[in-house]
């Protein structure tokens, strides 16, 4: 997870971050989402893709 992601984030990073950040979205949603903290980290994650795809106009795949 990143830990600050800003209006002047920079997108020449954003291949490596959505890389990051995918991975480990799909590492915490294989090990299950039960307990209140892994539910918040996976809605963090996924706001943090969602940040970058837009701010740096990439199409979600």
């Amino acid at each position: 997870m990143l830990n600050h992601l800003e209006s002047d984030y920079d997108c020449a990073r954003a291949g490596d971050d959505l890389h990051q950040l995918k991975q480990e979205l799909a590492d915490l949603q294989g090990q299950g989402a039960d307990s209140q903290e892994a539910k918040e980290r996976i809605h963090r994650l996924e706001n943090q893709i969602s940040f970058i795809l837009n701010k740096c106009d990439i199409s979600p795949s």
